[in-house]
């Protein structure tokens, strides 16, 4: 299964690749990354025992899959032809052997896919299934993510809307309290995954999946480019609202200042 299962992703992302250099757009990536996750999670899951356990696996992160991946098309189809700054870079970076490159990153990609279903896999091989305290509690804190960042992604949607100007800084909702609350919440999703899995033997090996997703946000394809594209179009409007805005975890606490300050 877990042969079929990686050998499946690599041809996938093979031929994402080879869509992608006839595009002359490599955006796709991301929702290529985002339903096949769920794909895999869902691969491993139908192929053992049917249980509770399963079933509710299932549905998180066939819910978590088809929301992100629909969520991303839709934007990279709006854009399209223009394609994402982080892989404009990378053009410029491989200059000269761009689809090569973009091979060996869209395999990395597969990989990448492979290893963050692992915990389903788990999941799905627990002899001895049973929705009980970790299952339950990991599907309360999925479902929590899934709705923020479903409710942040509506909230910046409407705001771009009803704001045309590209200097506009949205600072409605949840994005009052954090700069990045969509990322905030898919963190959220994965640690849920993670507490779900703990349920099942080995299952705490899996707390590599949240700490990966976590990383990547903050440290990798999440807040640096997303921080630097905004202050090269909004410039000190945006560095008003980094000095006054939690980059990630959702703060009350300079709104609660702003508050008192405009009090006195």
């Amino acid at each position: 299964m877990l042969i079929t299962a990686l050998i499946a992703n690599l041809i996938i992302f093979t031929a994402a690749w080879a869509f992608c250099v006839k595009m002359r757009n490599f955006s796709p990536v991301d929702a290529f990354w985002a339903f096949c996750i769920g794909l895999t999670g869902v691969f491993f899951l139908i192929l053992e025992n049917p249980s509770i356990q399963t079933l509710v696996a299932g549905i998180l992160v066939s819910a978590w899959s088809a929301r992100l991946g629909y969520y991303l098309s839709r934007r990279i189809a709006k854009h399209h032809p223009s394609e994402d700054s982080r892989y404009k870079k990378l053009r410029e970076i491989w200059n000269g052997k761009v689809n090569f490159m973009f091979l060996l990153f869209f395999l990395g990609q597969a990989l990448s896919v492979f290893v963050l279903a692992l915990p389903f896999y788990l999941i799905a091989a627990d002899p001895n299934p049973a929705y009980d305290l970790f299952p339950i509690l990991g599907t309360v804190i999925a479902c929590i993510g899934l709705v923020g960042e479903t409710i942040a992604d509506q909230q910046m949607s409407a705001f771009k809307a009803s704001n045309p100007d590209p200097k506009s800084i949205c600072q409605i909702g949840l994005w009052r309290h954090s700069r990045h609350p969509n990322y905030f919440f898919e963190s959220v999703i994965w640690i849920g995954f993670f507490v779900f899995a703990l349920g099942t033997p080995w299952g705490w090996t899996t707390i590599y999946a949240p700490a990966i997703i976590t990383y990547l946000l903050l440290k990798v394809t999440g807040i640096p480019p997303t921080e630097a594209s905004a202050l090269l179009r909004k410039g000190d409007a945006y560095r008003e609202y980094q000095r006054t805005t939690s980059p990630f975890i959702p703060s009350f606490k300079s709104q609660i200042s702003n508050f008192k300050n405009e009090s006195h």
